[in-house]
Order: C-alpha cells, then structure tokens, then sequence
C-alpha cells in the first residue's frame, strides 16, 4: 500500500460531502447519531460554509465535534488535501458525471475509501477504467451504487443464492426480481442525473450501447454472458408464471442489473457463468394487469422522448421536476416503502423466493439509509470485508459492539419465502 498519510493516523473517520443538499442533510442527521453509537469522528463539507453552519447546528450530538471542510468539487488541490485527512468519504454531490470525478481520484490516490448514491453506469465505467489500479495499488475501495439503486438488488440477489447453496448445494441458473411496491419520490439530485444523461446522449456515440449492454461494469474480458439487452423502456410487457401477474418496464432496473451481474463477475462467479438476471416491474393479472403495464410502458417511453428533445427538457425541467436541492415532503418520506420479491431458478427448475421491504421513501428516506450504513462499513469493517467471497462465507463483522447490524440500520428486512 502507497498512501500519502496511513489511514489509521488520519483526522477523521468519516467526511460526508455534500451535507447541504436534499439527500446531504439526511445523510448528515443519520451519520452524527450512529458516529456517536460507534465512536466514529465525523466531518461534513461543500461549497457554502453558510450552509454548512446551518446543517451542524441542526444535528444531534455526534460524541464531538464535527469539522467543516469548504471547497469545490473541481479543486484537485482541495480534493487531493481532504481526502488524505479521511479514512472514508460518502459522498451525494450529483450529477455524479459533473461533479465527482475529482473526488474519486483523489480518493484513489490517497488510499481513501470512498462510497455514493449514483446510477450513472457511463460515468461508473470511466472511473473503474481510470483509477482502478492506482485504488488496488493504494488500498482504497471504491464503492459506486449504495442507495436504493442498487444496494436491495445486489444483496437480496446474494440472500437468495447462500439460500439456494444451502438448500440444495448450488445457486440458482436465473433470479428475475419483481418490484411489488414502490412508494415515493425523488430528489432534485435524482432528476439532475437524469437530466444531464439525457444530454450526454446527444454528444456521446456510445451511450446509448453502453447503456444496453447488460455487462458494460465487468471487467474487461469479462463482458460476454446471457442476459440480452438492458432496455430502459422496452415496448412489450411479459407474464410473470411464478407470481401470475404481468410485469412492466422498472426504470431503474438497466442500472440495478449491471451492478447484480459485475457482483458476480468480480466475485469469481459465484452465481455461475451462465447466471441471467431480469428486474421489472410487477402489476397484476388478467386483462387490467396488462393494461396497467402496457400504460405505464407507453407512458415511460413518451416521457424518454421528451426528454431526448431539448425544448421539451426544459419545459420539464421548469414546470415538473423538482429543483436542486428539493426532495420529497417529510410526509412521502416517512410514509413511503417498496418490496421486491425475487424468484429463483435452480437447475433442476426448483423455484426459491425471496422478499425484500423497506419503509420509508426508496429513493431518499432508504437510500440516506443505505448510504451511510456503507460509509460506516468501510470505517469500522473495511479490515474485514474480502474482496472476493464464497457463497456461505457470511460472516460479516459490524464495529464494535454498540454498533448495530449495518442491513438493520438501513431498514432492509430480507426474508426467505421458500418454495
């Protein structure tokens, strides 16, 4: 390992960056409090050190004092001197595409741990083909993807293979997980991301290939399986045999599954070569069903349209999607939720089941949840954390003993459905 300053020497644990904005402010309330529970030092930084003061004074006590770093997202030099003072940093400055690829390199650089909340695939593939052997030469781990999007995915398709090994000694040939639940909303953040793909496409000749390649995040010579094409809003829908019930476009299902598929790519496969993962949308039976689902189709893909035609994203982005900064009333976030229920194949066509809930809005409530938990796995337990593991090899450690299971923290409840 080659670090500029040993991690275990450096000032804090955690720096959480980008405290001020919709997602930030949340993430700051749930950091302070279980810093506090783990004995964890906590700074928070951005751009606006008025904000800043506003967002601590607002926190409960994190057990001491929590610093504040001012800088900018495109200052190398800022970036090179805060990372190197932190073990971890977590980080919902987004668009990601914009704003964070100085950070991840500094990270990198400096051997810090670093996780975020983004689901820009294109952007994830150019900061693994950028840093990722200075981070292997380093020691940093570089952890995209840890909300909503797409930590239930990704866990809950590892919860039902260990269920699979230990029931019948092998993991299942194809998981298709149902969303049966989704209530919420999103943040500005979410909606500037998405924005800002949209604009990417008009420049970038290999969006729209990247984006359907359902193994554009393995790594290279590893790009080859049987999944077909991750679609963002195909025109058909399809019927579910296993849950009886038709099955729609999940908007964020493209993304969730390259994740589920590079998981099993860089764990030495242990879901199989010829592992197939599928994430749609459920609705219900009969002829309603279809109807449901093929309306919500034709709505997504007017909805892509649009916004692919530059007068009509500004009109949106105006008149309908919320602003920077703005996120989901107390009221959506507190009495949202989602479930998923996956179904498994084995082999021998035994079907497995299992179902993953959460309450609180999924894209901001759970997803703050989520986020942290991991920022607080890479300070507590990144001694432990394997870089590649064996189905069954479930041990995994927590901190200290006053600190709760990192997935109960979160919210998750994974459970077995059996047959």
């Amino acid at each position: 390992m080659d670090e500029a300053t040993p991690t275990a020497e450096r000032e804090f644990d955690i720096v959480l960056w980008g405290a001020t904005g919709a997602t930030g402010r949340r993430a700051a309330h749930h950091l302070a409090r279980r810093c506090a529970e783990g004995g964890v030092s906590l700074a928070i930084g951005g751009r606006n050190r008025d904000k800043l003061e506003a967002v601590r004074g607002d926190l409960p006590d994190a057990g001491g004092p929590i610093a504040i770093l001012v800088g900018d997202s495109h200052d190398a030099a800022f970036m090179d001197d805060m990372t190197a003072r932190t073990r971890v940093v977590v980080s919902t400055v987004g668009p990601f595409a914009l704003y964070g690829s100085e950070l991840v390199a500094a990270c990198a650089a400096n051997g810090t741990h670093y996780c975020d909340l983004t689901g820009e695939p294109q952007w994830m593939r150019a900061m693994i083909d950028a840093h990722q052997d200075t981070a292997r030469r380093t020691g940093a781990r570089i952890v995209h993807a840890c909300g909503h999007d797409s930590i239930p995915s990704d866990l809950g398709v590892q919860f039902l293979q260990e269920a699979a090994v230990a029931r019948h000694g092998k993991p299942c040939r194809r998981i298709a997980n149902r969303i049966t639940r989704m209530k919420g909303g999103f943040s500005g953040g979410t909606a500037a991301s998405f924005v800002n793909a949209m604009k990417v496409r008009e420049t970038d000749p290999d969006f729209d290939r990247l984006s359907q390649d359902p193994y554009a995040l393995c790594p290279e010579g590893e790009r080859d399986g049987p999944d077909g094409p991750d679609r963002m809003m195909p025109l058909e829908v399809s019927w579910d045999a296993d849950l009886k019930a038709w099955t729609k476009p999940f908007f964020m299902g493209p993304m969730n599954s390259k994740v589920v598929r590079r998981t099993n790519a860089i764990m030495d496969y242990p879901y199989g070569r010829d592992f197939t993962y599928q994430e749609t949308a459920l609705t219900r039976g009969g002829i309603g069903g279809w109807w449901a689902a093929m309306s919500y189709t034709l709505f997504g893909r007017a909805l892509l349209i649009a916004m692919a035609i530059p007068a009509t994203r500004r009109l949106l982005q105006r008149r309908v999607l919320p602003k920077s900064g703005e996120g989901p009333s107390k009221q959506i976030r507190e009495t949202g939720s989602y479930e998923m229920v996956m179904v498994g194949e084995m082999p021998d066509g035994t079907v497995l089941k299992a179902r993953i809930t959460a309450q609180g809005d999924p894209g901001v409530r759970s997803t703050t949840l989520m986020l942290t938990e991991a920022a607080l796995c890479l300070a507590q337990d990144a001694e432990r954390i394997r870089g590649r593991r064996r189905l069954l090899d479930t041990g995994r450690g927590n901190g200290p003993a006053s600190a709760r299971p990192h997935h109960q923290a979160c919210g998750l409840e994974l459970r077995d459905d059996g047959r």
